[in-house]
């Protein structure tokens, strides 16, 4: 901080040295054990289960593979 100030580099606002990150924003990535798998192709919907993910999940109708739906 030049001048000590709390305006980091030639002033261009506050460094709360605090990055944005993940916070409480839960999204597909980290969903959750409860939820739903679907395939984007035919829409079948199976139960996820716990520990592997949609997208390793083959669907059972069309092959293609699944995506999360919460």
């Amino acid at each position: 901080m030049p001048g000590r100030d709390g305006t980091g580099p030639l002033g261009k606002g506050p460094v709360l040295g605090r990055g944005t990150g993940r916070g409480g924003q839960r999204g597909p990535m980290g969903a959750g054990p409860a939820g739903y798998c679907v395939c984007p192709k035919c829409g079948e919907k199976t139960k996820h289960v716990v520990g592997m993910p949609c997208t390793s999940m083959k669907c059972p109708k069309c092959g293609t593979a699944m995506t999360r739906d919460s």
